[in-house]
């Protein structure tokens, strides 16, 4: 349950919540309170004289908590923006996300931070909604629920475009917590046939005109020739699904092809992971997770953009009909793979999902997906990468920075083709090379996608934070993705 936002200029320090936020800045290695906040004479005297004993910095990240002395709020929680010259809508997109993450367990919570234009607003908003997020659904006792209502201060609260951007803000928060509370599930749970179940249910509360679903099982999924889906998924016993959402407004001015990764658990196959590798497995079709949730949240929002989203749902266990090292397989429209690694899986199920999107001939397709260690070892668990055509790759990474998340953008080398070379097949799915993976994996998928406009983002780290959560970002599933894909198909709707 996503919490409810309002806009109000009514005077913070009156206001009946719980908590009422306030953002303090670094200046000249000071803290210094930021916006047009009127606070009691003693309180902001406590604030501002005695920060060092309080812990108060305003350092990014940095959540304090002070008696409301003089307020209606039982408390005044202070949260840092960083240095006080840069207070970027992403400073406070974080700012306000780890004070409402922070208070977790607080029903009603009002932020006083700067909104001094419509951007501070959408910033603020989308940080207050991304962090007021919990995910107790096999949690037995009285888990602490995330803050349920929001309070935004500002001077315009009934300017059009302030609250066209709070009512977006609010479907972006909606898209990234079905990401996250998908990713989050446990693997018993979500398999390829109840993916599908809950895909069905979330189109269907959508409610929108325009917005479709099929799917295919594993016969239809053999006669049409999808034989990465197939050959992954044959060793579970629970099958492989491909699911197509297309929502497909009246006069649209494009299209754009979404491809997702669903390895609803990655064992490995019969190229077993060691059983640390395997802990997080779970997160393995957050690609799958952020299409689906980014096509939803397009139509809901009207966009004029033709939107398709192809989900390719598997499972990869091992079993005595678990594909083997060295079997060579045929991905839709022809192409022939020799499989070196069974754990290298997640290449091959894209695969059968890019021909399948560049079959409808989309303006432009991009795929996501947790698809390399690689990534993790290259750039970390907060930056995702991007590869594909050079103008795709730069429209993503443009859509990235304006959305607040981190894609950095990485080459394709011609070299590392030779590297895939097979003895028995048209490719390999793994080079005898370990260094560089992560390209030769955005290597392997650019041979299905020919020369169309085509973008690959491997969110291999960054979609499971296993670390202390930070900013907006929790612990488990970030729903990381969304918003870039979202603000892409924006810019192509503005364009």
């Amino acid at each position: 349950m996503t919490a409810t936002l309002t806009l109000t200029s009514q005077e913070p320090a009156r206001l009946s919540v719980d908590a009422l936020v306030v953002a303090v800045a670094q200046q000249d290695g000071s803290p210094v309170l930021l916006g047009d906040v009127t606070l009691p004479k003693d309180l902001r005297a406590l604030v501002t004289q005695d920060a060092g004993a309080l812990g108060i910095t305003g350092a990014a990240d940095e959540v304090r908590r002070v008696p409301g002395h003089g307020i209606t709020a039982a408390v005044l929680v202070l949260t840092g923006v960083g240095p006080a010259e840069d207070v970027t809508p992403e400073a406070l997109r974080r700012a306000a996300g780890a004070a409402t993450r922070e208070l977790t367990g607080t029903r009603r919570v009002a932020l006083a931070l700067p909104t001094d234009d419509v951007e501070q607003v959408a910033a603020v908003a989308e940080g207050a909604l991304l962090g007021a997020y919990a995910y107790t659904r096999y949690r037995t006792g009285d888990a602490p629920a995330a803050v349920e209502t929001i309070q935004l201060v500002t001077a315009h609260p009934r300017d059009r475009a302030a609250t066209a951007a709070v009512a977006r803000a609010r479907v972006l928060a909606e898209a990234v917590h079905g990401t996250r509370d998908l990713v989050n599930a446990a693997p018993n749970d979500l398999f390829p046939a109840a993916f599908v179940d809950l895909a069905k249910s979330t189109v269907k509360e959508a409610g929108v005109r325009g917005l479709r679903m099929t799917v295919l099982d594993e016969k239809a999924l053999a006669a049409g020739g999808y034989g990465g889906l197939i050959a992954v998924g044959q060793g579970s016993t629970r099958g492989p699904r491909l699911v197509k959402l297309a929502y497909a407004p009246s006069r649209p001015k494009g299209h754009v092809a979404l491809v997702g990764k669903g390895i609803t658990f990655d064992s490995g196959g019969l190229s077993l992971k060691p059983p640390a590798g395997m802990e997080t497995m779970k997160s393995d079709m957050a690609g799958a997770a952020a299409v689906l949730h980014t096509v939803v949240a397009a139509a809901r929002l009207g966009l004029p953009v033709v939107v398709t989203g192809w989900l390719c749902l598997a499972e990869n266990m091992p079993s005595g009909s678990a594909q083997r090292p060295s079997d060579v397989i045929t991905i839709r429209g022809g192409t022939t793979v020799e499989v070196l690694n069974t754990d290298a899986e997640g290449r091959l199920v894209m695969a059968d999902g890019l021909v399948a999107a560049l079959e409808e001939k989309p303006d432009v397709v991009i795929d996501i997906a947790t698809l390399t260690g690689a990534q993790v070892v290259a750039l970390g668990h907060r930056v995702s990468a991007v590869m594909g055509t050079d103008d795709v790759r730069a429209e993503i990474v443009a859509a990235a920075t304006t959305a607040g998340e981190q894609f950095w953008p990485m080459p394709l080398p011609e070299e590392l083709r030779a590297g895939l070379s097979s003895k028995v097949a048209d490719i390999a799915n793994i080079s005898g090379d370990r260094m560089g993976g992560m390209l030769t994996a955005g290597v392997f998928l650019r041979e299905f996608v020919g020369s169309a406009p085509w973008g690959h983002l491997d969110i291999a780290g960054p979609a499971f934070n296993e670390k202390t959560a930070h900013g907006y970002t929790p612990v488990g599933g970030t729903g990381v993705g969304v918003r870039t894909l979202l603000r892409l198909v924006e810019a192509r709707a503005e364009g």
